[in-house]
């Protein structure tokens, strides 16, 4: 082979290379606000199932509603105290986070975005969880366990959806600041309760759901609320030093909200399962991730109360 086609295959490759890294970053929201492991891991699968999907011409709603089918069959696996079927558990639940990823990249791809596809997308995580939780309160059940179980598991449940809330309500606040309204997917109550009246049947029953949901994350985060108010009132106030020190100080908080998202729960449920202590999993939930999200509303909402405070007006 001559000089000259080796050096004309380095620039083919270094070429398809480029081409491949834009078109994975094009399918990120932002890696300042994705998990290694995701980056690593659910990103690249992710990415190969929206291209294989997008050349079918399946939608992005379509492989999230699938994702929520495979994580509920996942979730009523860990029911039984068999490792080998929790095994298939396992795998089918890091299958349909996979496809829990290929939609948002999917959409962002082909630019096929919708509210509906944004809602559904954000309550699948709860699908998923709820048959965890249902099928876990079970086997402890049959294990010998009381019917007081179910008060843990609802606890559990419920500091499952207010961390899985404010970690999504901060990340596209992130995202707003970093890309503003075209980047994030930034909502508020009061617009959510406009739109509610302009769907039908499940869309409508989903709407009202993800209206629930913006109004957990709003009332947990007062002087974020305030800061957002003061930043839709005066137009002067988002100046180029408020955006930078805005990205500087919630920047070091995004791997928090990722702790409290599917990752780092879901590696600490196997671990429980393979250890045949089920019950660790609720206790996880309320004494260790509970605390890790306290720290971020209180960092968030210090932020915004320094923000908005004379001193700094002045």
């Amino acid at each position: 082979m001559s000089l000259q086609v080796e050096e004309q295959l380095q620039i083919d490759q270094k070429e398809q290379a480029e081409a491949a890294a834009s078109e994975f970053a094009a399918s990120l929201k932002s890696r300042d606000t994705e998990e290694k492991i995701d980056i690593w891991f659910y990103r690249p699968i992710g990415l190969r199932i929206a291209k294989v999907c997008a050349k079918l011409k399946i939608t992005p709603n379509t492989v999230t509603i699938t994702s929520i089918y495979i994580g509920v069959v996942a979730g009523i696996l860990f029911y039984w105290d068999n490792i080998w079927i929790n095994i298939v558990g396992m795998l089918l639940l890091i299958f349909a986070n996979s496809l829990d990823s290929a939609d948002g990249q999917l959409a962002r791809l082909t630019n096929n975005k919708s509210r509906f596809g944004r809602i559904l997308d954000g309550i699948a995580g709860d699908f998923w969880f709820g048959a965890i939780a249902i099928a876990l309160s079970l086997r402890l059940m049959h294990a010998g366990w009381s019917p007081w179980v179910w008060v843990l598991a609802v606890v559990s449940g419920l500091s499952h959806v207010i961390q899985s809330a404010m970690a999504d309500y901060y990340r596209n606040l992130y995202l707003f600041f970093l890309k503003g309204d075209t980047g994030s997917e930034f909502d508020n109550s009061k617009d959510v309760e406009k739109q509610i009246n302009e769907f039908t049947g499940i869309k409508r029953f989903a709407m009202k759901t993800y209206h629930n949901y913006t109004k957990i994350q709003e009332s947990t985060s007062p002087w974020l609320q305030k800061f957002l108010i003061k930043l839709r009132t005066d137009p002067g106030f988002m100046t180029p030093e408020l955006r930078a020190g805005f990205l500087k100080a919630n920047r070091p908080l995004m791997k928090y909200t990722n702790i409290i998202q599917f990752n780092t729960r879901v590696i600490f449920l196997f671990i429980w399962l393979f250890m045949d202590q089920p019950w660790l999993y609720f206790v996880f939930d309320i004494l260790i991730l509970n605390p890790i999200m306290l720290y971020l509303i209180n960092r968030q909402e210090s932020y915004s109360k320094k923000a908005l405070s004379p001193a700094r007006a002045s």
